[in-house]
């Protein structure tokens, strides 16, 4: 799992980071908050950690931003406590609110659990094509007993091109599943996606399975 944390304070942002990645999760932070939005999107997290007090603009424009191309989770982590700010922070598109300081052990907890939601919602649990089993609830593909972990993005491509197995689906309708919108995406993006994608399956000895089709799209 990809966690991306934006938050100007450099002491914060170094000690979440070093934290997280002792837990296992993959992190990135941004260090630049010019193209907030887009940088972050390009990073394809799984979960996003939002400070509110940026520069140039606050963390409630950026989740209000983020939420109109992306269904990604949103943690917003800010020294700002009261219930105004945190009904403005859900209504916004906010998944969680934690308020700073916060217990570290806490706030992984928090992570944890809105991760498990979002991996649940909106999808049959488990899908199967070729020998190669989907199971959305844990986040794995499975292959002659070999299982592999995939990100939330990861599994949001191989749904899309199992339940339309053996039909080409185009680069903007699996562009447009995954972030609602491919504007401000770098089409590079989803091929970075792809192509890890596709990695990850020849791990478990998944061979020519994400077929694409020049010019057209993806197929299973």
């Amino acid at each position: 799992m990809r966690i991306a944390i934006i938050e100007d304070d450099e002491k914060i942002r170094h000690e979440l980071l070093l934290f997280l990645q002792k837990y296992g999760y993959e992190v990135c932070a941004l260090e630049n908050f010019d193209n907030v939005i887009g940088d972050v999107l390009n990073k394809n997290p799984d979960l996003i950690l939002l400070d509110v007090n940026l520069p140039l603009f606050d963390g409630y424009y950026v989740c209000r931003e983020i939420r109109k191309l992306s269904a990604v989770p949103i943690i917003i982590v800010t020294s700002r406590n009261t219930e105004m700010d945190e009904l403005m922070g859900m209504n916004l598109g906010a998944d969680d609110f934690v308020s700073k300081p916060y217990n570290m052990q806490i706030l992984l907890a928090r992570i944890e659990a809105v991760l498990k939601r979002a991996y649940k919602t909106g999808f049959a649990q488990k899908l199967s094509y070729n020998g190669v089993s989907l199971d959305l609830s844990k986040g794995t593909a499975e292959f002659d007993g070999r299982c592999i972990e995939l990100t939330k993005n990861e599994i949001k491509i191989l749904h899309l091109l199992i339940k339309n197995a053996g039909k080409v689906i185009s680069r903007d309708e699996i562009m447009n599943a995954l972030w609602q919108s491919n504007e401000f995406v770098d089409d590079n993006t989803l091929t970075v996606n792809i192509n890890r994608l596709r990695k990850k399956l020849e791990e478990i000895g998944v061979g020519d399975f994400l077929i694409t089709k020049r010019g057209q799209g993806y197929m299973v």
